[in-house]
């Protein structure tokens, strides 16, 4: 045996095992992991130093402490498999056996993989662990950014209506002005060194963009007026497209510009850098002036997106304009003083300069809405009501610029501008969201109000009302993601940016540990698609079924409906099996469900699955099927569905009793239609005792024959049941295709006896016990002897039981 395993090993070493490689790259694991400790502790330290850190590399310090730890659960991910193989081979290996010597290969062996095991567990905890170090790193840059915010927030100079701080500002002036001068200088020569053809040709290029943007503009009204369908969609899409073209045009333009002073390359990284930001500047500038003339239309109504009277649109029409203008002229004149490095004086003083001139246009914006509306409420009182969330809104509002400028002139210049900004900012964001939350719904709605193409066979979504329901579930997922990124955003200056939250978010990879159970993200999101695609598909297959390949077969409709619904059954548990599956749940791992299920059914679910197992049995031993004519407990009508846990049955008078699945396993049941779907009609006529008994008998049956609803096989019979009390008692029995039929067949039947007897002269003598109660009482009539001749009795054929 040990020389067979030796064989063995030996055969297996002649290729490179499958932890070879990684064994190789120990060393490349080992550079990464000393990389990020090396850059974690200079995270912390500089987190521990006594430097005044400013919030932009703070910023950066968070997203490296993000990136480092992103990295050491990547490189834990990566070895963790092959860790798991080595201690997997020596799991194989299995112990030496107490007083034996292992082959020399084998012991060669094992020993190599216990170091492999050794070295690769010590890299996966050091890389766990410094993913551990990293996140808190971050943790306390933020808990930085926010104590540097709050202390900036909090920080106090001279106020501006003070002389001192004029005097501060016009001490620096001189030296500020120079620094000015030498950006011109350094513009201006750039500007000089760029050839005049290339100026040229940039100005071109800027008069071909305008004239685009004019042309395009004209062009995409048309064509969402004769393109896209007619509905609210239109608006949105046109709304879209005069956003992105008034972001688009002025940001080219000013790339030119910026093109045309890069031209030599004469320019210093940091005025670069200042043109770069302030393209970006006046993008959202033309942004948020796009943004407010789509949302506000003043001069086309019916493409307006916000539900406002045509008066307060037209009155707010230049104030989307003017404020992009004041955007523009405050982030610039920051900018400005940042690349020029100007005094502590000047900084503040054009902080609260730009912040004033940002909080006054906010505040003419606002005063003059309101007085638009307040004329327009006087004008129609009745029609416009002011509701009490824009109330509110209107008054946080004033509240917010109240305290911003009264900070600012007191001299809290930090937290005056950062309200200001916050307000802006939280306007455009709104209103994108609006814009955004508008088309998405507008788009759905689209696909709900589109039927699917004629030539497409059992489309998915084929009624309007799975159409309306996928719609309405698709917009409030895109609104609802549309919502979180503005939250995101809002979120941006107190630290907590898009990329920071998105680097929290990518930390749930690792999922919630729920006792041996790890629920992640990724696998969540895995098991919904799978359920999803997994229901999709048996719902397409049973439609396949049901209307391709079942017609085909000799099952009856009954016994169609019933396999579909055993498929449906066995179809939605494999369905939820594989979803399970696919989140990392196995069936052995739900044993607690099945536990808590079984209290549950001693307590009191006995009765829902004693009616879903009745509902199984009636499908498999199918006692009573779909379409079956069934009487139970004074119940009577036909079957029209089998369901998990009760049976629908209507009634004669198209109403529906819902009837649990235990009550046809535990009760005594009549199916009409079970073994035979024939109806039996049956009639019993007293005829006085004189009567020609043949020639009553041909009558009685030649009406049966002449019946069309009576089947000609069985034929039908007439039977002299006796005499009594001097009564000849027929009775004359036929067939229907039908138990349903049997009611209506009847009465034409005897409708029509009714007449050949009349024809006939022969009378129905009064029974003893009242068979036809409701026919009228008659005298006696003579013999049959005192009729007139009755014609020749047609043959009668041979009596049936």
């Amino acid at each position: 045996m040990p020389l067979l395993l030796t064989l063995l090993l030996a055969c297996s070493l002649s290729a490179p095992p499958a932890w070879s490689q990684p064994v190789d790259d120990a060393a490349t694991a080992d550079q990464r992991l000393d990389g990020l400790r090396k850059q974690i502790t200079t995270i912390q330290k500089a987190l521990d130093g006594d430097a005044d850190l400013d919030d932009a590399t703070l910023s950066q310090m968070r997203a490296d402490a993000l990136a480092a730890s992103a990295e050491a659960d990547q490189v834990a991910d990566a070895l963790a498999p092959t860790l798991s193989s080595v201690q997997a081979r020596l799991a194989e290996l299995g112990k030496p056996a107490a007083g034996t010597k292992e082959a020399p290969d084998v012991a060669a062996q094992r020993s190599q993989l216990d170091r492999t095991s050794s070295a690769l567990d010590a890299q996966v905890k050091l890389a766990r662990l410094l993913a551990v170090e990293a996140t808190q790193a971050s943790e306390q840059v933020s808990t930085a950014r926010r104590a540097q915010l709050q202390a900036r927030l909090g920080e106090r100079t001279a106020s501006i209506l003070a002389g001192s701080f004029w005097k501060q500002l016009h001490a620096e002036l001189p030296q500020n002005l120079q620094r000015l001068r030498a950006l011109e200088l350094e513009l201006a020569n750039a500007a000089r060194a760029t050839p005049w053809s290339a100026w040229g040709g940039l100005l071109a290029g800027i008069v071909a963009v305008i004239g685009a943007s004019v042309w395009v503009s004209r062009y995409l009204l048309v064509i969402t007026a004769t393109r896209v369908p007619h509905g609210r969609l239109r608006r949105s899409l046109h709304a879209l497209a005069v956003l992105v073209l008034a972001a688009a045009t002025p940001g080219l333009v000013a790339e030119l510009l910026a093109m045309g002073l890069r031209w030599e390359g004469g320019l210093s990284e940091k005025t670069s850098t200042f043109l770069s930001s302030l393209i970006g500047i006046i993008c959202f500038a033309g942004f948020t002036a796009g943004l407010g003339h789509a949302l506000l239309s003043p001069w086309r109504v019916s493409w307006r997106l916000l539900p406002l009277p045509d008066a307060l649109a037209h009155r707010l029409r230049h104030f989307p304009s003017t404020f992009a203008f004041i955007v523009v002229l405050v982030w610039a004149t920051e900018r400005v003083t940042i690349v020029i490095n100007a005094g502590l004086s000047t900084a503040v003083a054009v902080n609260c300069i730009v912040a004033l001139v940002m909080s006054t246009t906010l505040a003419y914006g606002l005063m003059r809405a309101e007085r638009s509306w307040r004329l327009l409420r006087e004008a129609d009182p009745a029609t416009l009501v002011t509701p009490l969330w824009l109330r509110c809104v209107t008054v946080l509002l004033w509240l917010a610029l109240a305290s911003s400028v009264i900070s600012l002139l007191v001299g809290y210049v930090a937290f005056g501008s950062f309200i200001a900004k916050q307000i802006a900012w939280v306007i455009v964001v709104v209103g994108s969201t609006y814009l955004l939350t508008v088309l998405v719904d507008d788009i759905c709605m689209l696909l709900a109000s589109t039927p699917p193409p004629p030539d497409v066979v059992n489309p998915v979504l084929a009624t309007p009302k799975a159409r309306d329901q996928a719609a309405v579930l698709l917009s409030g997922i895109g609104r609802a993601i549309v919502v979180l990124l503005a939250l995101m955003l809002l979120l941006a200056p107190f630290g907590e940016g898009p990329g920071e939250l998105f680097q929290r978010v990518g930390k749930l990879q690792d999922g919630l540990a729920i006792g041996e159970v790890a629920i992640r993200p990724a696998a969540l999101i895995q098991a919904l698609l799978v359920l999803v695609v997994g229901f999709v598909a048996l719902g397409l297959f049973k439609r396949w079924l049901q209307n391709s390949y079942l017609p085909t077969t000799n099952l009856d409709t009954g016994m169609q409906v019933s396999f579909i619904t055993l498929f449906g059954y066995i179809g939605g548990v494999l369905a939820v099996a594989l979803a399970l599956s696919a989140a990392g749940i196995g069936l052995e791992r739900i044993a607690w469900v099945a536990s808590a299920l079984s209290v549950g059914i001693g307590f009191g679910l006995q009765a829902v699955v004693q009616n879903f197992v009745s509902g199984l049995i009636l499908l498999a031993e199918r006692p009573v099927k779909v379409g079956d004519w069934v009487s139970l407990g004074g119940v009577e009508g036909d079957i029209r569905r089998i369901n998990v846990r009760a049976t629908e049955i209507q009634l004669g008078d198209r109403s529906t009793v819902i009837v649990p699945n235990s009550e046809f396993i535990t009760k005594t049941v009549r199916n009409v239609t079970h073994a035979n779907p024939l109806g039996l009609v049956q009639v019993k006529l007293p005829l006085p005792l004189g009567t020609d008994a043949q020639a009553a008998r041909a009558l009685i049956l030649s009406v049966f024959v002449d019946n069309p609803d009576v089947l000609d096989t069985p034929a039908p019979n007439v039977q002299l049941d006796g005499i009594d009390n001097g009564l000849l008692l027929f009775n004359a029995t036929g067939f229907a295709s039908s138990p349903r039929l049997t009611s209506g067949i009847r009465s034409a039947l005897l409708f029509e006896l009714l007449k050949r007897l009349d024809e006939a002269h022969i009378a129905i003598a009064k029974p003893s016990t009242m068979v036809l109660s409701t026919l009228p009482a008659q005298p006696e009539m003579p013999a049959i002897s005192a009729a007139p001749p009755v014609p020749a009795p047609v043959p009668v054929p041979p009596l049936t039981s």
